[in-house]
């Protein structure tokens, strides 16, 4: 699979994630440098994962911010029982001041930067530039894919209205 930057076509390596399977448990690390598997600290939650080249490129970070918002609007019923998560290349700490900066605190910051597992686990990795793709995943209790989307140009927005749709119907 590829996908464009400005227009030129770059490749993903890895192995793909395609709905209905399994998603994949990835080692990744939190804000604190520690190692954490999302799946398994979210067992029995509704996952939405959100990945980013980096959230100093203007598109991803209004994109997260974006989320975050569509989320606050659900209401509780529906955001008890999700758990959302960015990862991205970027370092925790870049990370962190972001969330703070941009006042996000209702998503889990990881970071795929030490090797890129998380990239190539889920067929994210962006050949090219060594950055994620930008995607997002909706994961259902049992781990199973629900909804997938992978940008098509990574300085472009997902569907929104899709991902936020697909998370509903499964809440």
């Amino acid at each position: 699979m590829q996908v464009t930057f400005h227009g030129q076509p770059m490749r993903l390596l890895g192995l793909p994630l395609k709905v209905g399977d399994r998603a994949r448990n990835v080692r990744v690390i939190d804000n604190n440098l520690s190692p954490v598997l999302p799946l398994a600290r979210s067992q029995g939650k509704i996952r939405l994962f959100l990945t980013a080249p980096s959230l100093d490129v203007p598109i991803c970070s209004a994109a997260i911010q974006k989320f975050s918002q569509h989320l606050n609007s659900l209401g509780q019923e529906v955001t008890d029982f999700v758990e959302v998560f960015l990862v991205s290349a970027d370092l925790p700490f870049a990370q962190s001041r972001w969330q703070t900066i941009k006042d996000v605190a209702d998503i889990t910051m990881l970071s795929d930067h030490r090797d890129l597992d998380f990239a190539r686990n889920w067929g994210l990795l962006v050949q090219e530039v060594g950055l994620l793709a930008h995607a997002v995943y909706v994961v259902d209790r049992t781990g199973i894919v629900t909804y997938r989307e992978v940008v098509p140009e990574l300085l472009d927005e997902p569907n929104y209205q899709a991902a936020i749709e697909a998370l509903q119907a499964i809440a």
